[in-house]
């Protein structure tokens, strides 16, 4: 390992300036953090595969009608906490449109981007029931919920759904659930880090189970339709994306514009929240927040502490870019498709090389290329495995980090340029060479 890409000295360097003990228990933004320092003084480029931000410009409906909000003044306007109303009604008919699920444009809340949906949620609904202070996480997950989590000191179980799959979920996830101190579920579908969906067989499991208990069930739906496999973009026509809110009505879902729509940077998101789950009076709620109603409760109490709303003319930009997909105008899953494209590549030169896909299955079927993939290396950890290509040129995160209970990379797929396949190619190929398997 002499002759790397990337110093030895550098890397160690600089991972005892961010004083980061374990690489495997890093955040993202400080693995973000090293590989721009690392970067800057080795000036070698990286295969930089750590964050999962859009690699695609943003949509360019979205883009123009905020412009025309602001030219027309509105920056100096506070919108509405819970929302303008164009953006409630076509948040409501896009869910109509590509879930077939029917939720009130009342119900349908903007937040600043899924993850500040999710703090308001999971504030909320840990304290719905005193008895009930646990959230549950299908992981693998999105780190950062975890992290939400410990900054309200609340409390958490998990489990990795892997092998778990089918009819065996549910004795898994009732094993939890069972023991009453569970308020809320929280996954993601398609799933970051594994790209594992859920089956219809599966959602039901989870909605029947949601019902039977009495816990809310938040489905991130941060890659809306990007389940390649299937054709998902045909407004009000069947295949819909596969949702939790066919099978019952303790949901909460968060569709964020920041993958599908490569709109990251604006923030912004919607919080659905089910008719009956907006509805619903409880009285833990009126002593803790002096308010009853779990849909008020939300809006006029957290999310109004939170930030009294989102940017004006985001909330117009999101309208548009909703409208012109259930118009049958923008068909943004075409646009992402490229994130598949390029996994396929990627992941045919790291098994090439060596690398073994760690969630290689998605129940019977092979996974699915899309947004991420997750590579291991035999006889390595995780953590071992990303200090190492570091010296590479190549960044990721540990599955560790996201609740897996499996050793091995987050891979994501969209900042990696197609001309720097041939840089990743090789990469691979002295890694392999400078770590014969056995």
């Amino acid at each position: 390992m002499e002759n790397t890409p990337v110093k030895r000295d550098i890397v160690k360097r600089y991972i005892d300036k961010l004083r980061i003990e374990d690489l495997g228990k890093a955040s993202i933004r400080e693995i973000v953090a090293l590989i721009n320092l690392i970067e800057e003084e080795s000036k070698v480029r990286f295969i930089r595969m750590e964050m999962g931000v859009p690699g695609l410009p943003a949509a360019k409906v979205g883009v123009e009608a905020e412009i025309k909000a602001l030219q027309s003044g509105i920056a100096s306007v506070y919108p509405m906490m819970d929302g303008i109303k164009p953006l409630k009604n076509e948040s409501s008919r896009f869910i109509k449109m590509f879930m077939d699920v029917d939720i009130d444009p009342a119900s349908c809340i903007p937040t600043a981007g899924s993850m500040q949906g999710t703090f308001a949620a999971l504030l909320v609904a840990g304290n719905v029931f005193k008895q009930k202070d646990t959230t549950l996480f299908l992981d693998p997950g999105f780190p950062v919920q975890k992290q939400q989590m410990t900054v309200m000191g609340h409390r958490h179980e998990s489990f990795d759904v892997f092998d778990f799959r089918g009819e065996k979920l549910r004795a898994k996830i009732e094993s939890y659930l069972a023991k009453g101190n569970i308020n809320s579920m929280i996954y993601s579908n398609p799933n970051n880090p594994s790209w594992i969906c859920f089956t219809e067989e599966e959602l039901q499991i989870i909605g029947e189970l949601a019902t039977k208990y009495d816990v809310i069930v938040m489905e991130d739906l941060a890659y809306f339709g990007m389940d390649f496999r299937k054709d998902l973009y045909t407004p009000g026509k069947p295949p819909y994306q596969p949702t939790v809110a066919k099978y019952t009505d303790n949901y909460i879902l968060f569709i964020s514009a920041s993958k599908i729509f490569s709109y990251a940077g604006q923030r912004c998101a919607i919080m659905a929240i089910s008719n009956t789950l907006w509805n619903r009076q409880y009285d833990n709620l009126q002593i803790r927040f002096g308010s009853k109603p779990f849909g008020f409760t939300i809006v006029m109490q957290v999310l109004y502490a939170l930030s009294s709303g989102i940017t004006h003319s985001v909330q117009h930009g999101l309208t548009a870019m909703f409208k012109a997909a259930s118009d049958g105008e923008f068909n943004f899953i075409d646009e992402v498709k490229e994130y598949g494209r390029k996994a396929k590549i990627m992941k045919d030169l790291f098994t090439t090389n060596g690398f073994t896909i760690v969630y290689e299955k998605d129940g019977d079927e092979p996974i699915a290329d899309g947004f991420y993939f997750t590579v291991g290396y035999p006889g390595m950890t995780g953590s071992e495995l990303l200090e190492n290509l570091l010296h590479f040129g190549i960044s990721a995160i540990t599955l560790t980090n996201t609740g897996s209970e499996k050793e091995g990379l987050r891979a994501c797929v969209s900042h990696v340029k197609r001309e720097q396949f041939d840089d990743l190619e090789k990469r691979l190929k002295q890694f392999n060479a400078d770590f014969p398997l056995k």
